[in-house]
């Protein structure tokens, strides 16, 4: 069994978070599914808890859904480490529509069968104050 090089692991969970601000993603149930790992929980930066259930319902009303012409994630200083076999820790800033936020994502690859992917297990948003 081939073993993933850490340069490729950060490589794909640095893929996998820009592809969920992706509007056209974002709308899509089947894609975000793809990216959302089963047991998947954010806390987000108004400090609500999501489940991968609520995040899947909601991703397509919340800030960056809107393919056509609503705000879009400006992300910047995106950042992952390896910190085990399977398990890659990234780290970013964003603004959209005006509001800063740091970001932090635990991403881990799926183990069973047809589960190869890299998706998103753990996510964080704290808002950064103006000044």
């Amino acid at each position: 069994m081939h073993q993933e090089s850490e340069e490729d692991a950060i490589a794909a969970a640095l893929a996998g978070e820009l592809r969920l601000m992706d509007p056209s993603v974002r709308v899509s149930a089947d894609e975000a599914r793809r990216l959302l790992d089963p047991e998947f929980v954010e806390v987000g930066a108004s400090g609500r808890r999501w489940t991968y259930e609520e995040m899947l319902a909601a991703l397509p009303e919340l800030a960056g859904g809107d393919p056509r012409n609503g705000p879009r994630y400006e992300p910047s200083g995106l950042r992952g480490v390896l910190l085990a076999p399977g398990l890659v820790h990234v780290t970013y800033e964003t603004v959209i529509d005006g509001r800063r936020a740091r970001r932090s994502s635990l991403w881990r690859k799926g183990a069973g069968p047809g589960d190869a992917g890299w998706r998103m297990y753990y996510h964080q948003g704290t808002p950064v104050a103006d000044g």
